[in-house]
Formats: structure tokens, C-alpha cells, sequence
């Protein structure tokens, strides 16, 4: 049986369009791999790729993509409002068709291997592919980011999976990792005050009681003047989106501001947009398995 894998990896570079431009080069320019989308957003400084392909063309992109970000992204300089800690600040790997998680959990420590011994880049395993505990979440990983990395890195708990105990002097530090889909999944408000938008995103997440598979930090879209709780969705059918929008607008309320939008980035299952519309329209006696025209033709 063919095996496909989706890969996400993150980049820190959101404003420069001939990078940007040049990382979907590379992608494009490796066998055995489709590049499906990719998007940037100046406000965080960041882009998102998403490639699928067979397991040994998505690790040789995954690597490539590495090695062209700490080629052409510089931290020292960089500037924005999502948290970061590398050039490539996180690849993860995610089981699409006929594979499975340890396939990606393989392919996970093969390229944070390689990153660390090719390019001087070291790297932390995270969520299934974490080595400890304690680094299975992302966030943990990154708490620091770039300019607390030196400090970090010299304690002995946070000795890296691969590499130096040092980052990159440009390039920081990688999370590489396997995990289930998720979903990068953005709500705008009617406010510039982004203090507004991190007590709401507080409230939401799982860390502070909320739901349970939302992570959440408030920013502010300098471009838009707006604050935007963003989000992500690690378990769509557990957390599904419109749960996350209704919890966000109940707790605006309390603040005299409304929800004016949300972002979807990059790419998410149909199912978790089926859900949300099955929720808004209140269907009745709904089967998404039967009554989805595209499940048919699939």
C-alpha cells in the first residue's frame, strides 16, 4: 500500500516575499511530493507550508526546506507577534493514507538527526514523538523562544534530543515531531486592545480550564489594528471550531466587543468544516457520511 504523510512545517519569515517565494521553490523542486498550499502573515512573521508526499520525499523536503530557512532567515533580526524559537521553528509530520504514527515518528527522528549533524541545528522531539514527557507540548518546547534558547539549552533537563546544547546562532533551535491533524484557526475581534484578546484566549485553552484541545495566545494585527485570539485546534472532533467561536464571542461580551471574523490557515479536513456548518444550520437527523455529495465521489 502506498504511503502518503502531510507535512506542516513553520517558518519565522512572514514579510519577505522572495524567501517565501524561494521556500515554495524548493518544496516544488522535490520528487515525490505535492506542495498543497502555503501562506504568511506579516503580523506574525511567519509562514505555513503544507506538502504531502511518499515517507522518503516528504523527509528529504523537510530537510531541504531546513536548510534553506537557516540559509536565508536570521533571528537575531526578526520581529513578531507569534512565538518562535528557529528559523524553522516546527516540522510536523502527520499520518494521512496508509501510514502510521511510528511512520512518523521514524521519519521525525531521522530528519531531526540530520538537521542537527548537516546544519548545525539542534532539535527537540515533540508531542508522539517526544522522548520525555515533558516535551510533548509544543509550547513547553518553546517557552523562551529564540533569545532564551542559550539559557535553556544549558540546563541539564533541556539537553536536545539531537545537536549542540547551544542553538544556531541565527537559526535557534527545531521542534520535529508526529502528531495528529490539526488545525491553525484564528478569531478577530472588535478591539486594537490585544490585552482584551489574551484574557479571552486564557479563558478558551485547555491549560486554563477551558477547552480542553484549544491552545491560544492573543495578538495584536498591526496591518488591521485588530486583536485576534489564535488558536490552535489539536483535536477537531473533540474541540470541534464552532465551540471554540461561541466560547470566544460569550466572553467578548463581558468586554463590549464582538467577534468581526475568523482565519482558517493552511489546510483542515472537511469534516471539521462540515461540523461547524452542521452546528450553524442546525441540521436534523444529519449524516455526513450519506449526504456529503463529495464523500460519494471520493
Amino acid at each position: 500500500m502506498v504511503k502518503i504523510i502531510e507535512c506542516i512545517p513553520n517558518f519565522s519569515e512572514g514579510r519577505r516575499e522572495e524567501i517565501i517565494e524561494g521556500l515554495a521553490g524548493v518544496a516544488r523542486g522535490v520528487a515525490g511530493v505535492t506542495l498543497l498550499d502555503y501562506s504568511a502573515d506579516a503580523s506574525h512573521n511567519r509562514s505555513v507550508f503544507t506538502l504531502m508526499g511518499d515517507p522518503e520525499g516528504i523527509k528529504t523536503a523537510a530537510i531541504a526546506l531546513a536548510k534553506f530557512a537557516a540559509e536565508h532567515i536570521d533571528l537575531t533580526r526578526h520581529e513578531g507577534e507569534h512565538p518562535r524559537m528557529g528559523a524553522t521553528d516546527v516540522i510536523p509530520f502527520v499520518p494521512i493514507k496508509g501510514a502510521t504514527m511510528a511512520d512518523c515518528i521514524a521519519i521525525a527522528r531521522e530528519v531531526g538527526e540530520t538537521l542537527a549533524r548537516e546544519v548545525k541545528i539542534p532539535v527537540f522531539l515533540y508531542e508522539e514523538a517526544a522522548t520525555k514527557e515533558t516535551r510533548r507540548n509544543l509550547a513547553t518546547v518553546r517557552k523562551g523562544q529564540f533569545e532564551g534558547m542559550a539559557k535553556k539549552l544549558a540546563k541539564a533537563e533541556w539537553k536536545p534530543d539531537f545537536g549542540d546544547c547551544a542553538p544556531h546562532p541565527t537559526a535557534g533551535v527545531t521542534a520535529v515531531g508526529a502528531r495528529m491533524p490539526l488545525i491553525a484557526f484564528n478569531v478577530n475581534l472588535s478591539t486594537s486592545d490585544v490585552k482584551i484578546a489574551d484574557n479571552i484566549a486564557k479563558v478558551v485553552r485547555g491549560s486554563g480550564g477551558g477547552l480542553k484541545y484549544c491552545k491560544g495566545i492573543g495578538i495584536l494585527l498591526e496591518e488591521r489594528n485588530i486583536a485576534q485570539v489564535s488558536m490552535n485546534m489539536v483535536n477537531y472532533e473533540g474541540t470541534p471550531l464552532y465551540r471554540a467561536v461561541e466560547l470566544i464571542k460569550a466572553e467578548a461580551k463581558r468586554y463590549g466587543v464582538h467577534v468581526i471574523g475568523t482565519e482558517l490557515i493552511g489546510l483542515a479536513p472537511v469534516k471539521a468544516l462540515v461540523d461547524s456548518a452542521e452546528y450553524y444550520l442546525q441540521l436534523e437527523d444529519f449524516d455526513y457520511g450519506k449526504q456529503v455529495l463529495e464523500n460519494h465521489l471520493w
